[in-house]
């Protein structure tokens, strides 16, 4: 029997592709791991129904059913759209023990999770807005 299950290939593009395609702050975000300033970012507050998407490939990322209000500075999410659309890592840097969230798709880093939000999952998505794209309904 052989499996049907097909993966969309991963992006891969040249630095300056990249560069060119992103603003700066969605740069240095999605390809440097870097992170917006707490309570910047545009979709904190928001809450405008829709589908987030990944700003560097589009795939899609967390709906705006999933989004909470943690006031962490950064919008939350309980789950992503679907498990295979993030990878997570483990993430050592600034002398803590975190894990990354990153699109599964193009490599983007998109943020970090936390076992400290509310039911049905008990998990944080806290995201980059920088990251992502909202397509309102």
């Amino acid at each position: 029997m052989s499996d049907t299950t097909t993966k969309t290939a991963k992006i891969v593009k040249p630095d300056a592709e990249w560069r060119n395609e992103l603003t700066p702050m969605q740069y240095a975000v999605l390809r440097e791991k870097a992170t917006e300033r707490p309570f910047s970012g545009d979709y904190e507050h928001d809450k405008t129904k829709g589908t987030y998407v990944c700003a560097g490939c589009g795939q899609t990322l967390f709906e705006s059913d999933a989004k909470f209000d943690s006031g962490c500075g950064w919008p939350s999410f309980t789950a992503p759209a679907a498990a295979d659309h993030v990878d997570e890592e483990r993430d050592v840097s600034h002398a803590m023990v975190r894990t990354e969230v990153l699109c599964s798709q193009c490599s983007g880093h998109l943020g970090h999770v936390f076992e400290d939000g509310p039911g049905p999952t008990g998990l944080r998505y806290c995201i980059n807005s920088a990251a992502l794209k909202l397509q309102p309904k």
